[in-house]
């Protein structure tokens, strides 16, 4: 982990989710390995946004011109929170659960889609080389923190 910088840091979580929703698409409907699966990926979300809006987004805050994007990236996580709630009230041998998944599934990749294409090449304008190092390690300190405490 030594010398990663934020950005790096950030796509190691991107495709741990892009793995995880592509065994979620894939798995069998109402199966052990499906719930298994979704758990994980609502683990490594959850974990991910936050240790991201905290050591990511907050510090965007501070540029105007980083600002939007930030806000509009935490709004998209807002979205897949909610989706996540409602796929876990959805009946898992119901043709819903495999609609809503897909949307799900849809919604992070756009999501991770623009921050790597849109966001990752802003803040890289606004970041010092210096921040973008601290920011990782930050980062990686939080989500594992963040993953610890689920296991808990």
């Amino acid at each position: 982990m030594d010398g990663m910088n934020i950005f790096q840091a950030l796509l190691v979580s991107h495709r741990a989710q892009r793995e995880l929703y592509a065994r979620l698409l894939a798995s069998k409907p109402a199966t052990e390995e499906r719930q298994h699966v979704f758990e994980e990926l609502k683990a490594e979300l959850a974990a991910h946004e936050t240790a991201e809006e905290r050591c990511f987004y907050v510090p965007l805050f501070q540029c105007d011109q980083s600002v939007d994007l930030a806000r509009h990236a935490i709004a998209e996580h807002h979205v897949m929170d909610e989706m996540v709630e409602h796929l876990e009230q959805v009946d898992p041998h119901a043709a819903e659960w495999q609609e809503c998944c897909q949307k799900l599934c849809d919604k992070i990749e756009h999501h991770l889609d623009e921050e790597e294409q849109k966001f990752f090449p802003q803040a890289g304008e606004v970041l010092t080389e210096e921040q973008k190092l601290q920011l990782a390690k930050d980062y990686e300190a939080e989500f594992t923190t963040l993953r610890l405490k689920q296991e808990a």
